[in-house]
């Protein structure tokens, strides 16, 4: 079977909800039945063949051809299967992925990843703010999986994230890993002000010196025998991560942030 095809006929003024259309929601049903699945846009309901034109039958396979920024929850609560767009995609990307691949080939807006808990989450361009967060209220981002950046992301990046990986090729803006519980984010270009604010726990691993509060204590360097370990684990992945001449041991350590728990770490690329 050849893979489940949805290419935009027409771009619409109001946004979209694509939460309805995810592998694991698709499985088994005939493409009449997906083309009469009704999406949210703005205060009216249209039919997916409205929207789109189908092509193959993979429900496993998702592809979403000629996205862009309006379309949002696209990948909601995904358990399995992969989903490739290309284009840009709106806010809520990824938002509670269960398990499965999503691949996007443009740049992502608000709250991609938003309390996901496992899977493959991949973005070629750039992501807005709030990525690998928790929603408004909420006290839990990020659970579990991998998170890749290839460009630049917005302010908030990591905030309240309580586990995972979130790997970051470009600059990351103001609070990155802000109120971070647990978990690891990696960021090969510049960080913002007010790095690690309120951090608990977890690791933030740099290539380039921060800007750093005085809640952080420096602990001197370190060579850490795990970063190979990490790094090795990064090998399988489209990325300038997987590659060798990226990888370190030896690191400016920083602990903080002492006006929270203080069990947080900042390693900085030496």
């Amino acid at each position: 079977m050849s893979a489940l095809t949805l290419t935009m006929k027409t771009r619409l003024d109001q946004r979209v909800d694509m939460s309805p259309l995810v592998c694991n929601k698709l499985e088994g049903m005939s493409v009449t039945d997906i083309a009469a699945i009704e999406l949210q846009n703005g205060k009216r309901k249209i039919r997916v063949d409205s929207l789109f034109a189908i092509k193959g039958s993979d429900t496993k396979n998702l592809v979403i051809q000629g996205s862009f920024f309006k379309l949002d929850f696209i990948g909601k609560e995904l358990d399995g299967g992969t989903i490739t767009v290309n284009g840009d995609v709106g806010a809520y990307l990824a938002q509670e992925m269960k398990s499965g691949t999503i691949k996007v080939k443009g740049n992502a807006g608000l709250y991609a990843a938003c309390e996901m808990k496992d899977g493959y989450l991949e973005i070629t361009g750039d992501s807005g703010d709030f990525l690998a967060s928790a929603l408004p209220g909420n006290k839990q981002g990020m659970k579990g999986g991998t998170v890749l950046v290839k460009g630049n992301v917005g302010q908030r990046a990591g905030d309240h994230m309580r586990r995972g990986t979130l790997l970051i090729e470009g600059n990351a803006g103001d609070y990155c890993g802000s109120r971070m519980v647990a978990g690891t984010i990696a960021v090969m270009g510049q960080t913002g002000r007010y790095l690690g604010y309120a951090m608990r726990r977890g690791t933030l691993l740099l290539w380039n010196q921060p800007q750093l509060t005085a809640t952080f204590n420096d602990c001197g360097s370190h060579t850490l025998a795990f970063l190979p370990l990490l790094f090795a684990s990064f090998r399988q992945l489209n990325s300038k991560f997987a590659s060798e001449a990226e990888a370190f041991n030896r690191v400016q350590k920083y602990a903080g942030d002492m006006s929270e728990l203080g069990r947080g770490e900042v390693l900085v690329r030496i």
